[in-house]
């Protein structure tokens, strides 16, 4: 991506028009059923735009992130549901924390320090997004609210042999909601054991707001210049490849169906981040030309991977009724790369005793320019 062509798509985002009055900033909780017999809540962070975003502590889920369109009617950018039956029905990981270690990990095992652990194998035979009962599946500890940004902090505990991985992990899960539509997301964690950690964020995003349209005509554009191809169970080769010339170029924007038929299965890959160092920087920019909205993604990690809903069925419904089909939704989920402990030459996952993980990734809804 040139430098050229990332400041034209930041300069399209921008915030929805200031309203006569005001609506009212901060959090409120609602009861949002239980699991387990342990109750679960739901809070709402709502900005000065009337921005909301509502997360359980269930999974930490994003259940809706409402936002006005260019008309300036309000509906929801990433799928949801409205109660917790829903999400128990184990839908594929929509709006959820991801860990221990997001993506997969080959043959569902790894050797750390001269040891091997072996995990679940619930992606055939490999493990995917932590296992049978990972982070999207636990009870999260309310553990602050702040309502002049409008903060929740999530945290849990899980313990030595969780899923296979050694350490008791603290874990801590940070959302923040701006006024300038942006909801910053921040990850924080500490071991007492050397462990693989790789967090990041599920939801599925279609920035018409309704699922009744496809994602193949938003335009995608990352700030990448390689990828890590993948074998047929989608586990990275260990090559880093130059997008260029490939299906998987979107250094310039592209429709997300343009070249889709060209890569059998669908998008589901890591792309490689042109970093310029460890700060927060944009690494994607979605636009909808329907619904005006645009979508800017920052992160300080290494990779994101952009799916683009290929497993979608029709199988679960949204906050409207609607089915979530074939390629009604995608995300784009910042990340260290697949498969990273048994590839020597990723960038490592593995966090030390004494050492601090912390990540942030931004998701912030604007305008397209008209």
């Amino acid at each position: 991506m040139t430098a050229t062509s990332l400041a034209l798509g930041l300069a399209a985002c921008q915030s929805p028009g200031t309203e006569t009055q005001k609506p009212h900033t901060g959090i409120i909780k609602t009861p949002f059923g239980a699991v387990e017999g342990q109750p679960v809540e739901l809070y709402t962070l709502t900005n000065s735009n009337g921005t909301a975003v509502s997360i359980t502590t269930y999974g930490g889920i994003i259940t809706a992130f409402r936002t006005k369109d260019k008309n300036d009617s309000v509906s929801s950018i990433v799928v949801g549901f409205d109660t917790i039956t829903q999400y128990l029905q184990q839908p594929p990981y929509f709006g959820a924390i991801i860990g221990r270690y997001g993506n997969r990990i080959g043959n569902a095992a790894f050797s750390l320090d001269g040891k091997e652990y072996k995990l679940a194998a619930n992606n055939g035979k490999n493990h995917l997004h932590g296992g049978l009962k990972g982070f999207d599946k636990q009870i999260w500890k309310a553990a602050d609210v702040q309502d002049s940004v409008p903060t929740l902090i999530l945290e849990y505990t899980s313990k030595d042999g969780e899923e296979g991985y050694p350490g008791n992990l603290q874990v801590k899960v940070t959302y923040a909601l701006g006024d300038n539509d942006d909801l910053r997301i921040t990850y924080d964690a500490t071991t007492d054991k050397a462990t693989p950690v790789n967090l990041t964020n599920h939801s599925y995003f279609n920035l018409t707001g309704d699922t009744r349209s496809t994602i193949l005509d938003h335009r995608l554009q990352l700030k990448s210049s390689s990828y890590t191809p993948v074998d047929s169970g989608l586990i990275p080769t260990g090559e880093i490849r130059k997008v260029a010339g490939t299906p998987f170029d979107f250094s310039q924007a592209a429709t997300v169906g343009s070249r889709m038929d060209q890569v059998p299965g669908g998008y589901d890959h890591n792309w490689v981040i042109d970093r310029k160092g460890k700060n927060l920087e944009t690494v994607a920019i979605l636009t909808d030309s329907v619904s005006g909205r645009l979508l800017e993604v920052q992160t300080t990690e290494p990779g994101i991977q952009f799916y683009a809903g290929n497993f979608l069925d029709g199988k679960f419904t949204n906050h409207t009724g609607t089915p979530v089909n074939l390629h009604t939704a995608l995300c784009l989920e910042t990340q260290h790369f697949p498969d990273s402990p048994n590839k020597k030459d990723f960038p490592t996952t593995i966090l030390q005793p004494g050492e601090k993980y912390h990540t942030v990734t931004v998701y912030r809804v604007g305008r397209m320019a008209k």
